[in-house]
């Protein structure tokens, strides 16, 4: 564990947070994608099937345990919550997302560590991570209009890959033998994604206007 390690993951937990608060508080889950939540449940899924078989620290449980149940709650709460789901944009949320789980199952089958049924669905839960939040920039450039808790959302799951890719860094320089291409590679294919997203976002915040994506 190192600062950026942790800062990253604090991050990412509050994006969640976030979005909970949203949509738990205001009962809305305007502009957010069920198509990308949808795909990081999979990817939680499929990464974490070792939680209850390899116990590696309390930390690491509880933090695999809140991705899990916040991932599936989220998805549950734009589906089926009467309220929450009146919200749900489905006329914009079209993007084919299953169209991206099967390239990168795919591509796990082929390019992995190691041929085992745990190494390669967790090399899979990296590349759908990484393609994973297409579904909700689409809809964010569609709808235009961002509200402030859906940009700060976007905003700290970006911030936490790019806060992930300063640890790698650190982790290279710092321990001996630490190369895992595969890792660094959809990491930072998923923080180019973002790239856009960011420079939109700092402009509003500089010049205090409401945050809008270019259609």
């Amino acid at each position: 564990m190192n600062i950026f390690r942790l800062v990253g993951d604090m991050t990412h937990l509050a994006s969640v947070l976030v979005l909970l608060l949203k949509i738990h508080t205001i009962k809305s889950c305007a502009g957010i994608s069920l198509k990308t939540q949808e795909l990081y449940a999979l990817v939680f899924a499929t990464r974490y099937l070792d939680i209850f078989t390899h116990y590696v620290s309390f930390y690491n449980t509880v933090m695999k345990l809140i991705f899990l149940g916040s991932s599936f709650s989220i998805v549950w709460y734009i589906r089926r919550h009467k309220l929450v789901r009146r919200s749900y944009d489905k006329d914009h949320d079209t993007f084919r997302h299953l169209f991206l789980v099967l390239p990168c199952l795919i591509l796990a089958l082929l390019i992995h560590e190691k041929f085992t049924f745990r190494e390669v669905t967790w090399t899979f839960s990296l590349y759908l991570e990484a393609v994973a939040i297409l579904p909700q920039l689409v809809l964010l450039q569609r709808t235009r209009n961002i509200d402030n808790l859906t940009g700060q959302y976007v905003f700290l799951l970006g911030a936490y890959r790019a806060l992930y890719i300063l640890n790698w860094v650190y982790r290279y320089f710092t321990e001996p033998h630490y190369v895992h291409w595969i890792t660094w590679i959809a990491g930072t294919v998923q923080t180019l994604l973002y790239a856009d997203f960011f420079y939109y976002y700092f402009q509003s915040w500089k010049n205090n206007v409401r945050l809008e994506l270019p259609a």
